[in-house]
């Protein structure tokens, strides 16, 4: 009997939810069976192959961090509007104010060059683990044993087939026991067809960023355009749009509880078979630093933010991305302690170590992996929490220090290459210096950087630095006071100081611009880090990587009855579940289905979280929904269901039992955060834009029900 609880204990979670990020080359082998048990209508070769057109083949890396999709014959292409932001960004102004108004281009000549934007699709796939592990053995040194992987696969890159615009990446799964190649071509053509304003497309914006119910129109349009003969291509007035082997039927047909579903993208990073330690360690120890810092600077972004539009436009891109973490990480907190995703933790090791002890083979081989883990994580907890202090404050929340972090390597090649090297790289410098200073405002950086250098002050102790800026605040007045110091000081803080530096000889370049305070105060501190803690990173990191791939490998062997899901690394995945209501707490449920009386009851006139146009509230009263409302008269606006994603996953289609899209990927419910780290079947929820919602703000709003002729809509 405790066998048969303990086996359904490792299977409780697959039946509840089908959790996991497949690998679509294995579909038919792991998961085929048990997703046609769940309702779907395909064959894998319909969703995944290498040789004939399949669902993968409408599926692309959208700007190397979102998930888009082919939704029509001629590469019209469906994302996120919180994933197509910068490059709405980029192209607006305050008096075109793409953001605020939203865009539509009303024919192909209005779609706008998005620079630098791209579409990366897979073309094939294949798994490589026996070439890759060609000459390793059991006991190599880890230095060894890398070069020789390395190796292997560079002369399998050179060994594989491709078209000349193809690419050949390699990506290490399973922490590194096993290797899969991906051919991949990539789209730099990319125009912005339309998105609508941001008062749909982030309505709700950081209150409700991670949160259930969700009222939220996120998406945006680009199309593709490639070269006369289909392939990937530089911008050019001639390009024609792309005619992709595979796009996306869209159903009408709506959502009901229980309805199969499934995600297909580019998941970015999960940790879903650490120890009890590490996950300890984030939840108790890391994730609180970093939200507390990331919270003060929220806080003094906003108040700019909200007294002046241009600062609001400047910066509502990097206050979003921001934001992102900080509530995520909040709620990955409060949901691993909610959820007692410690206590599930112990419990799974635990029995793994009354596994091994039963076979003295698997005791000898894995018995000491959780005990030398649980160590490591013990000793690389100080310098681990440092690192992310610095990094949260020295570099990723305020402007001023990173930029002069960016310049240290061009810097430095004046010394090790010589002023001919030198000045080769000063045009992509001064080029990075242009695009940043388009959005940067010194007031708020300013004020920002002395929230963050009092943090360091605190969080670091006496340590790491942290001493001598403490005294410099205090010769200075205070943070402020030495912040202002470097800000009337520093040539980072606009472009015309910066363009007066970068006209001088490369030799004053250099002296001038170490010299300055903002690099000084930079460098100063980046040399406690690489003295104190870097090292000690580089030393216990390393120890870690390697017994978690052995630790890895030893539950794949121990636990002979559960299927093990690869982690998200970027690369191609499927996920699979149910639309599903959830209850977060005593007395309080949650229905899969949002509409837009829902949006008007959050309604705030002149929020900028909570406003919306005059037209839709027009629209909503005279219930002009056409065909997107349901069968009772409601607009849809979004859903839930049991899917399991991530970052990286937003712009995913949802997709239903018979391949139609019936929604837009983009958020999580904030109680089930934690997924990256504990997927929680009960609790855990990804967030959809219901298909209808997008149609109808295209149509009814937009005024662009043009686009709708190009796509295939299907009401069955």
């Amino acid at each position: 009997m405790k066998k048969l609880l303990v086996y359904l204990l490792f299977l409780l979670p697959a039946i509840l939810s089908a959790q996991g990020m497949w690998v679509p080359l294995l579909l038919e082998k792991q998961n085929e069976k048990e997703m046609r048990s769940l309702g779907l209508k395909l064959d894998a070769d319909d969703i995944f192959s290498n040789f004939e057109p399949s669902i993968k083949d409408a599926i692309c890396q959208f700007d190397g961090g979102c998930t888009g999709e082919m939704i029509s014959p001629d590469g019209l292409l469906l994302t996120n509007h919180h994933c197509g932001f910068d490059a709405i960004q980029q192209l607006s102004s305050l008096e075109n104010n793409y953001i605020e108004n939203g865009y539509w281009a009303k024919n192909r000549t209005q779609e706008l060059p998005a620079n630098g934007v791209t579409a990366l699709f897979i073309s094939r796939m294949e798994d490589v683990t026996a070439l890759a592990m060609q000459g390793v053995t059991t006991g190599m040194a880890e230095k060894d044993r890398q070069s020789q992987i390395d190796k292997n696969l560079a002369q399998i890159k050179a060994n594989t087939k491709k078209e000349s615009f193809e690419e050949i990446m390699i990506r290490p799964f399973y922490n590194g026991n096993q290797y899969y190649l991906f051919v991949t071509k990539t789209f730099k053509d990319i125009r912005f067809v339309g998105a609508p304003p941001s008062s749909i497309g982030k309505f709700g914006s950081d209150t409700d960023n991670w949160v259930w119910p969700r009222h939220t129109g996120d998406f945006s349009m680009f199309r593709i355009y490639t070269d006369k003969n289909g392939h990937p291509a530089e911008y050019a007035a001639d390009n024609v749009p792309y005619h992709p082997a595979k796009y996306l039927p869209i159903s009408l047909k709506g959502v009901q509880e229980g309805d199969f579903t499934m995600v297909y993208g580019f998941p970015g990073a999960t940790n879903e078979y650490l120890t009890e330690a590490a996950v300890r360690q984030v939840g108790d120890v890391l994730d609180p630093a970093k939200v507390s810092i990331r919270d003060r600077a929220l806080k003094i972004m906003d108040g700019f933010m909200r007294k002046d539009p241009a600062v609001k436009i400047a910066y509502v891109a990097r206050y979003a991305s921001i934001s992102n973490a900080w509530k995520k990480w909040l709620g990955e907190m409060q949901g691993l302690k909610t959820y007692k995703a410690l206590d599930k933790k112990k419990e799974y090791e635990a029995e793994f170590t009354r596994r091994i002890e039963q076979n003295p083979d698997w005791k000898y081989r894995y018995g000491n992996l959780l005990p030398r883990l649980r160590q490591l994580y013990q000793d690389i907890e100080p310098y681990a929490l440092v690192r992310d202090v610095y990094l949260e404050t020295m570099l990723r929340n305020n402007e001023i220090l990173a930029q002069a972090a960016g310049l240290s390597s061009w810097l430095d090649t004046y010394e090790k290459n010589g002023e001919a090297f030198f000045i080769t790289k000063k045009e992509s410098a001064t080029a990075g210096f242009a695009s940043f200073y388009k959005d940067y405002r010194p007031e708020v950086d300013q004020a920002v950087l002395a929230a963050m250098l009092e943090m360091y002050s605190e969080k670091a102790g006496s340590q790491w630095g942290a001493a001598d800026l403490q005294m410099m605040a205090k010769e200075k007045g205070g943070y402020p006071a030495l912040s202002a110091y470097i800000f009337e000081n520093s040539a980072f803080v606009s472009q015309d100081k910066m363009n007066a530096v970068l006209s001088k000889k490369p030799a004053e370049i250099v002296q001038t611009l170490k010299n300055d305070p903002a690099y000084k105060l930079w460098s100063g501190l980046q040399q406690y880090y690489a003295a104190n803690i870097q090292p000690k990173i580089q030393e216990l990191q390393p120890q870690i990587n390697l017994l978690q791939r052995e630790y890895m490998a030893a539950q794949m062997v121990v636990f002979k009855e559960k299927r093990f899901f690869p982690d998200a690394n970027s690369t191609l995945r499927l996920t699979y579940g149910k639309v599903r209501s959830y209850s977060p707490r005593d007395a309080v449920r949650y229905e899969h289905q949002t509409y837009l009386d829902g949006v008007m009851e959050k309604y705030i006139p002149g929020d900028y979280e909570f406003n919306v146009p005059e037209k839709l509230i027009s629209l909503w009263k005279s219930k002009d929904y056409g065909q997107y409302a349901t069968k009772d008269g409601r607009l849809p606006v979004a859903f839930i269901g049991t899917n399991h994603t991530t970052g990286g996953n937003s712009g995913s289609p949802a997709l239903d039992a018979k391949g139609n899209m019936i929604g837009l990927n983009f958020d999580r419910v904030w109680e089930g955060t934690m997924s990256d780290l504990n997927y929680d079947p009960a609790i855990c929820r990804n967030i959809m834009v219901d298909i209808r919602y997008v149609l109808f703000i295209i149509d009814k709003l937009g005024g662009a029900g043009y686009l709708l002729d190009e796509m295939k809509l299907v009401r069955k």
